[in-house]
């Protein structure tokens, strides 16, 4: 799958971005997951924090969210790791988190990286180095652990 990756910072986006941004993370996180959630959560537009893009023949199929220590978590975190529902089982998600990592550490080298996964990816996240740091809790009525990778 050849992807078009960006990653950009919130002014850097254009508005149609920011539409195909919002739309995917409603599709997938509020439908598809039947799951409600304060969507627009006052981070995205936060002083440092970048949005990992990946295109497929000009269509948004993968994003995530990049934040600075402190906005969202205690540590440096990605959120909102996201692939289109017609874009999956082809590996993307992987190239999505690694391209995540990658971003992370070119602009916050040596951080320890933080995320709060929904329970039933912990083995994908563990993939990709990321070791269980809580207990499950429940986050927007789904359960969540928290995990933590060393840059």
């Amino acid at each position: 799958m050849d992807i078009n990756w960006q990653c950009v910072s919130f002014d850097e986006l254009s508005t149609r971005q920011l539409y195909e941004i919002i739309k995917l993370r409603v599709d997938v996180f509020v439908v598809e997951q039947n799951c409600p959630y304060e969507e627009l959560d006052n981070k995205d537009h936060q002083s440092g924090v970048k949005h990992l893009l990946g295109y497929l023949n000009d269509e948004l199929v993968a994003y995530s969210r990049l934040l600075p220590a402190g906005i969202s978590l205690q540590h440096l975190s990605i959120g909102r790791v996201i692939t289109k529902q017609s874009a999956r089982g082809s590996g993307l998600g992987n190239q999505l988190l690694e391209q995540a990592i990658n971003h992370c550490n070119q602009y916050w080298p040596n951080q320890i990286i933080e995320i709060e996964a929904q329970a039933h990816l912990q083995k994908y996240y563990e993939h990709h180095g990321f070791v269980k740091h809580s207990e499950p809790f429940m986050l927007d009525g789904i359960p969540h652990i928290e995990m933590q990778r060393a840059n």
